[in-house]
């Protein structure tokens, strides 16, 4: 039997969304600078230097592709298809990553992207290589992971009227929510408190309660058995 040399490369991709009450949920998408798929939009994200663990890889090509740092970033899957990239056998394990757009509205491209912008998970361009297949499945994977763990928090305002934090999940879920049913269920978890102050009056509307997610609190309720499901 002939031996062939197998070389392969490990690569890691970034899937970060963000969340506007404006735009929705968002993610960020780069344009490609050099071939293969030259100019096209994809995921942020390279190859693993010999030095790096993945987070690291991960984490250093979101801040030098689109000029972000992410606090909330957690495994994915790893896409391994022979042809998933035309150059070689590249391995890529992909992370899911959760931002504020506020704190990053302004995305700043460098190295091997020419541009880095936010799309809106329903107005999204034609992507390079499996990059279509990996963010439908973090699509999924953040749909599910919001029915059992408060990771919504992470994309709000420190402080922000409920009426934010509803239309968050209803725009997460695809689904109209019983407003008075969710609000019921949320506050009687313990982990939402209001701040004191109100937002500002927009329209005819009048101002509301600001309120935030008690961290510390959640993480008590954890330690005593606590299970969160929407």
């Amino acid at each position: 039997m002939q031996n062939k040399s197998l070389s392969i490369k490990v690569a890691t991709d970034a899937i970060v969304f963000g969340y506007s009450p404006q735009e929705g949920i968002s993610v960020v998408l780069i344009s490609r600078k050099y071939p293969p798929f030259q100019h096209a939009w994809a995921l942020p994200g390279g190859f693993v230097l010999n030095e790096e663990s993945l987070e690291e890889a991960v984490q250093r090509e979101l801040e030098e592709e689109a000029g972000i740092r992410v606090n909330y970033l957690e495994q994915l899957f790893t896409f391994g298809h022979p042809d998933r990239d035309p150059r070689q056998r590249v391995i890529s394990v992909a992370y899911m990553g959760l931002v504020n757009t506020s704190r990053y509205q302004e995305l700043k491209a460098s190295t091997d992207a020419a541009h880095a912008r936010w799309f809106p998970i329903k107005k999204l361009p034609v992507l390079a290589f499996d990059h279509k297949q990996i963010l439908a499945m973090a699509i999924d994977r953040l749909r599910a992971k919001i029915h059992y763990q408060p990771i919504g928090f992470e994309l709000l305002d420190k402080e922000f009227p409920f009426s934010d934090l509803e239309k968050l999940y209803s725009v997460l879920l695809d689904k109209t929510i019983n407003r008075r049913n969710f609000s019921k269920k949320i506050l009687s978890f313990g982990i939402l408190e209001e701040t004191g102050n109100m937002s500002e009056r927009t329209g005819k509307g009048r101002p509301g309660k600001l309120y935030r997610f008690n961290t510390k609190r959640y993480r008590q309720l954890l330690k005593e058995g606590f299970h969160f499901e929407i």
